[in-house]
C-alpha cells in the first residue's frame, strides 16, 4: 500500500484546496451538449435534444461535488463530457493538473478540447470514470487481474511482475482480500459489491487526480452500498482524489459530498455546500426533491412533493425557466423572461430562480 500511495505523488496528486481558490482542479464554464434529431440524408437537423445547457462549476483538489437530479436531466452527459467520452457543443472544461504531471505534457492549466494525440493518453492517467452498472462495465471473459491491469498496460506502466504487484495492492486497498483469491476470478464469480470494488480499483490503479462516479451504488443492495460509499470516502481522504459524484439520491449525496449541485432538464438550478443546501433549499425543485426523500419513521405522514406534472422532453425547450411548467411558484415573469441566471443568495449558495 505504501508504494501505491507513493505513486499518487508521482502522478501529481496534491492536498485539498477549496473550490473557491483561483486555480481549481476542474473549471467548467458554459458547458452545453445538444444532440441533433429529425435530420435527413440531404438536410441539416432542425431540432436538438438539449442534454446539457450552460452548466458552470468549479471543483478543488480533494473535493467532492454531488450532481443530483431526476433520470434524464443530463447528469451522466456532464460526466461523459468531463472525461472526454463526448465533445461539448459549446463551453469549456479546464483542468489544472498538479505539477509535474505524467510525462510533463499536461502540467498547469489545460483546456480539454485542446487535448489530442499523445496528450490524450496522459489525460487518461489524471481523469477516470466509474460507471453505473458493474454488470455491464466489465468484460465477462476477462479475469479481475486483466480488467484492473488494462490501464497499466495501455499506459505502459511497469513490467508484468510490477503490474501484478500493483494490482494486488489496489485490490487490498479496495477491500478485496486476500488479493490472490480474487486475481483470476471472472465477473460471474463475484457479487455485485465485489464487482463494483473491482470497477473502483480499475479507475484508481493508474493514480488519477479526478474521478467521475456515475451512480456507483445504484445497482447494489443496501449492505453493499454502504460499504462502497465508505470505501470511496476513505480513498478520497487518503489519496486526495476529487470526485464528481452523480446520483439521484440526496441521502447518498449528503454522505459523500462537500457540495451539491441540483440539475433539472440540462441546467443547474441550485448549488451550495451540502448542509447549507439541505437546511435551506431555495429553489422549488430542490424542495420537491427533499420532500420526496423517504422517512425512516414508518408512522410519519408526509405531504406529497409540491411539484406538478412530469419531466418535460428536452427537445428545443423554450427560453423561459425550464421548471416553469411544474413550478408551484411560477409567475408571469417566469413565463416571459429568459431562464434565470445563477445568483448568489448566500455565502457560496447559488440559485437560478426569480421567485426564490
Amino acid at each position: 500500500m505504501g508504494r501505491l500511495l507513493a505513486s499518487a505523488d508521482q502522478y501529481g496528486r496534491g492536498g485539498e484546496v477549496s473550490s473557491r481558490d483561483s486555480e481549481p482542479l476542474v473549471a467548467v464554464a458554459g458547458l452545453s451538449k445538444r444532440f441533433p434529431i429529425a435530420a435527413g440524408l440531404f438536410r441539416k437537423p432542425t431540432s436538438f435534444i438539449h442534454a446539457v445547457d450552460d452548466v458552470s462549476f468549479r471543483l478543488g483538489r480533494g473535493e467532492s461535488l454531488g450532481l443530483v437530479g431526476e433520470s434524464g436531466c443530463g447528469k451522466t452527459t456532464v460526466g461523459k463530457l468531463l472525461v472526454k467520452l463526448l465533445d461539448p457543443t459549446e463551453g469549456s472544461v479546464t483542468y489544472r493538473f498538479p505539477a509535474p504531471a505524467v510525462g510533463g505534457h499536461l502540467a498547469g492549466s489545460v483546456e480539454a478540447s485542446n487535448i489530442r494525440g499523445r496528450q490524450l493518453r496522459v489525460f487518461r492517467r489524471q481523469v477516470q470514470m466509474i460507471f453505473q452498472d458493474p454488470y455491464e462495465s466489465m468484460n465477462p471473459r476477462r479475469t479481475v487481474y486483466d480488467t484492473i491491469a488494462e490501464p497499466l498496460v495501455v499506459q505502459g506502466v511497469g513490467d508484468a511482475l510490477g503490474r501484478l504487484e500493483r494490482v494486488s495492492e489496489i485490490l487490498n486497498l479496495v477491500g478485496l482480500t486476500p488479493a490472490g483469491a480474487f486475481l483470476f476470478r471472472r465477473p460471474h464469480e463475484l457479487s455485485g459489491g465485489q464487482r463494483q470494488r473491482v470497477a473502483i480499483a480499475r479507475a484508481l490503479v493508474i493514480g488519477p487526480s479526478f474521478v467521475v462516479a456515475d451512480e456507483p451504488t445504484s445497482m447494489l443492495d443496501v449492505s453493499s452500498r454502504t460499504g462502497i460509499m465508505s470505501l470511496m470516502q476513505e480513498l478520497a481522504d487518503r489519496l486526495g482524489i476529487a470526485y464528481l459524484y452523480i446520483t439521484h439520491d440526496l441521502a447518498v449525496a449528503r454522505y459523500m459530498c462537500h457540495r451539491i449541485a441540483v440539475m433539472y432538464l440540462g441546467k443547474i438550478v441550485e448549488m451550495a455546500e451540502t448542509e447549507e443546501l439541505l437546511r435551506n433549499p431555495l429553489h422549488p425543485y430542490t424542495r420537491a426533491l427533499l420532500s420526496a426523500v423517504p422517512s425512516p419513521d414508518p408512522m410519519r405522514r408526509r405531504a406529497p412533493p409540491d411539484i406538478l406534472g412530469d419531466l418535460s422532453l428536452p427537445v428545443d425547450p423554450p427560453e423561459r425557466c425550464r421548471f416553469y411548467d411544474r413550478c408551484p411558484m411560477a409567475t408571469d415573469r417566469c413565463q416571459k423572461a429568459h431562464h434565470p441566471p445563477m445568483e448568489e443568495r448566500g455565502p457560496d449558495h447559488w440559485v437560478a430562480c426569480y421567485e426564490a
